[in-house]
């Protein structure tokens, strides 16, 4: 499609052609309709709790000061793909520059700094419920900011050498995307060089983030669930599970659907129920959070109903 005017003086591919959902004009329409519904809903509740947290002192907590970090980078997450999913669909040339495409794959896998997050909460749950006596001095205010500037700062660190390896990939036609995004696989099937090393590299540092950060969180729930099921009254079983159901919940829905998206078999094929995973975990998932953790949360509940007071 377009080889000439998408091609630069050197012959290389200077835009891309994501071709998103191909279907009639009115079902585009109503995609381009209920998807924007969503975005805004998903900006609105990641947007209130960081608000709830900012306005309620009982809330400035390392639990909740984590939190409130997670739902922003989950406003950043999904801010990176989905408002140009948006444009191509109404569009007619649904065309990404190629640096556009490049820092489009960047911030769409910043997965690695969901996990760690994912992971410095569910160490915040552990000292709680396993180390309740020491959780005040070990999860001090300080170790908190160190923890939140540790998960932003290794979130963007660990995606550069994919990032690197990816912008020395030749692309010399064609350009056309069998997706609504710029992610690895699809992007790399257009190379025309070999790139095997490369895939096996960028698939070796996803994997690693993702199964390690996982074990790290599976292996401080075991700890949890050991000394909560030593805890010999049902109410105080029944208040630590609730403590962590919100989080575990959370990590479900992420990591379930990272894992189909980039670990199952046949994570290549794009078409039909692939192109529907990623758009559940690029779409669904920021959605899901903020409702997860607002309707389970008694404290975020109070300090959202205090705002929409002094709103209205």
């Amino acid at each position: 499609m377009r080889t000439l005017e998408t091609t630069n003086i050197f012959g290389f591919v200077s835009e891309f052609i994501l071709l998103g959902f191909p279907c009639r004009r009115d079902i585009q329409i109503l995609l381009f309709v209920f998807f924007s519904f969503i975005y805004l809903l998903t900006l609105l509740g990641n947007t209130s709790i960081i608000c709830a947290v900012w306005s309620s002192r009982k809330l400035h907590t390392p639990m909740y000061i984590l939190l409130a970090n997670f739902s922003f980078l989950e406003i950043c997450y999904v801010s990176s793909d989905v408002p140009k999913m948006l444009a191509n669909i109404i569009s007619q040339t649904k065309s990404i520059s190629y640096t556009g495409c490049l820092l489009q794959f960047y911030f769409f896998s910043m997965c690695a700094a969901e996990g760690l997050f994912l992971s410095v909460m569910s160490f915040d749950r552990f000292l709680a419920i396993c180390r309740p006596l020491h959780y005040p001095t070990i999860m001090t205010h300080r170790l908190c900011a160190q923890l939140v500037i540790f998960c932003w700062a290794g979130g963007f660190l660990w995606l550069l050498t994919p990032l690197t390896l990816i912008s020395q990939v030749p692309f010399c036609g064609p350009n056309t995307i069998d997706h609504f995004l710029c992610d690895l696989a699809p992007l790399l099937a257009l190379s025309c060089a070999p790139v095997s090393g490369i895939t096996l590299a960028c698939g070796i540092i996803s994997s690693l983030i993702i199964f390690l950060t996982f074990l790290y969180i599976l292996g401080t729930y075991f700890c949890v669930l050991s000394v909560v099921l030593q805890v010999p009254s049902g109410s105080g079983r029944h208040k630590a599970f609730s403590t962590c159901a919100s989080h575990l919940a959370v990590v479900s829905l992420s990591y379930g659907s990272v894992m189909v998206m980039y670990v199952s078999p046949g994570s290549g094929n794009y078409s039909g129920m692939q192109k529907f995973v990623t758009l559940f975990y690029a779409l669904a998932t920021p959605f899901f959070n903020p409702l997860i953790y607002n309707f389970r949360n008694k404290d975020m509940k109070d300090a959202l109903k205090k705002i929409l007071n002094v709103l209205l």
